[in-house]
């Protein structure tokens, strides 16, 4: 599968984050705590070049907690800021205004020494589409400044949101870049629901989520479709094959049947991505450091 998804306002907010990166004191990037490289936008890098960075792992009541301990550990080596969150129920949201102040405290230390306390301290908001960013807002704001929907490409511009007398966000719109070098990235992107599911052939997509839960979280899978034991995987290890046999497997189960006795696999590769993407299925993290 060859999954790229590159809208024309993308190519605008990206020309719209190199022009106000100059009026921000530092850049939070909002990831998808069960795909951190998948959700970061490589280019990131270069448009933010010398600001303090912050990164919200998000969603992490749908991630294995053992992998956000380890991405959180990765990326605090890295230099970074490190914040874990739901933004949906709020959970690590309350601690972002102390935590932007402390990534921040040699230069609101040099604004005091110049008289220049209170100084409003400006934030870029950043991530791919649908990864929460404006929910994410919304809380830390507590209330509803930024437009939220579960799909991509719904903010379409920028805001600047106050959140209190000393602290600004600039809530920017989804971003992700023009090539995908590793298709992993693009699947990953695509099970989680950052790319929209109309440019995606679903049956194809949900053999390779299966054949992936089915060698890293085979009991996750055995408990949610009620299988007393996981199909042999073949020799060959071919990912499309083994997850087809899954999907087979688990739509049986929920008597997804079609003429002649044969499984609509094509069905339960839809219902399979609703159950992961909802966490219905359980808490997985698809990459490790």
């Amino acid at each position: 599968m060859n999954i790229q998804w590159y809208p024309g306002h993308m190519t605008k907010t990206r020309r719209m984050i190199a022009e106000q990166i100059k009026n921000v004191d530092a850049v939070c990037e909002i990831l998808d705590a069960r795909i951190p490289v998948s959700s970061r936008n490589p280019d990131v890098d270069e448009l933010t070049a010398g600001k303090p960075r912050m990164v919200v792992l998000n969603r992490v009541d749908q991630a294995d907690p053992e992998g956000t301990k380890r991405w959180a550990e990765h990326f605090r080596a890295k230099g970074y800021a490190v914040l874990e969150s739901d933004a949906k129920s709020g959970v690590g949201t309350a601690k972002f205004a102390g935590a932007v102040r402390e990534l921040l405290a040699d230069k609101l230390r040099a604004y005091a020494e110049k008289g220049m306390t209170g100084r409003v301290v400006r934030v870029m908001i950043l991530g791919i589409p649908n990864v929460g960013k404006s929910t994410f807002i919304n809380k830390v704001a507590g209330r509803k400044t930024a437009k939220t929907e579960d799909r991509p490409g719904v903010t379409r511009s920028k805001q600047w949101v106050p959140i209190d007398r000393n602290l600004e966000l600039l809530d920017t719109p989804g971003i992700l870049w023009p090539k995908f070098d590793d298709q992993s990235v693009g699947m990953n992107l695509a099970y989680t629901g950052a790319v929209k599911d109309d440019i995606l052939d679903v049956e194809t997509l949900g053999c390779y989520l299966m054949a992936y839960l089915g060698e890293h979280y085979p009991d996750a899978l055995k408990a949610a479709y009620k299988l007393s034991a996981l199909p042999e995987r073949e020799a060959e290890k071919n990912d499309i094959a083994y997850g087809y046999r899954l999907l087979e497997a688990a739509g049986k189960k929920r008597g997804f049947l079609i003429s002649g006795g044969e499984v609509d696999t094509e069905r339960m590769a839809k219902i399979l991505l609703d159950e992961f993407r909802s966490a219905k299925l359980g808490r997985f993290t698809l990459e490790v450091p």
